[in-house]
C-alpha cells in the first residue's frame, strides 16, 4: 500500500519538475502521471510526452520510472513517434531531478514537523497565555 498523494514528496516533486507540461492522466492510486505532447517554440516540429510511474514511495532512483516519447513532424510528411531509448540522458535527467526535489521536500517537511513539535512543547510549558502551569 503506497502513499500516492499530495503529502508524498516523490509525487509532489514530479509535479514541480514537469510543471510546464500539460497533463493527460494523473492516477494517484496507480502512481502514474502521463503528460500530453509538449513542444517548445524553438523546435515547433518536435514534441515530447512523459510517462512517470512510481514503483515505491521511497526516495530512491529505482522508485520512479520515466518513459519519454518523441514526436517529430515534417511540414509535408506524417509525424513519427518513437520512444527515446531506455535510460536516455533525458529520462535520467528527469528521474534525477525528481529524486533531488523529493529529498529536499522531505527534508523541509521533517524540519517543519520538528519545529512544530518544539513550538508545541514551549506552548505546553507556558500553558494558556502563560497561565495555568505550575512553576517548578
Amino acid at each position: 500500500n503506497y502513499e500516492f498523494s499530495t503529502s508524498n514528496p516523490m509525487w509532489r516533486a514530479a509535479f514541480d519538475v514537469i510543471e510546464i507540461m500539460p497533463l493527460v492522466t494523473v492516477d494517484y492510486s496507480g502512481g502514474t502521471i502521463i503528460t500530453d505532447w509538449y513542444s517548445d517554440s524553438k523546435a515547433p516540429n518536435e514534441s515530447f510526452k512523459f510517462t512517470i510511474r512510481f514503483l515505491s514511495s521511497e526516495i530512491r532512483a529505482d522508485s520512479v520510472r520515466v518513459i519519454v516519447h518523441r514526436k517529430v513532424c515534417g511540414e509535408k510528411t506524417a509525424c513519427v513517434v518513437k520512444r527515446i531509448s531506455q535510460n536516455s540522458k533525458l529520462e535520467n535527467f528527469i528521474r534525477s531531478e525528481i529524486i533531488k526535489k523529493a529529498a529536499a521536500l522531505d527534508k523541509e517537511t521533517k524540519s517543519g514537523k520538528k519545529k512544530k513539535k518544539e513550538k508545541k512543547k514551549k506552548k505546553e510549558k507556558k500553558g494558556f497565555l502563560g497561565f495555568g502551569k505550575d512553576k517548578k
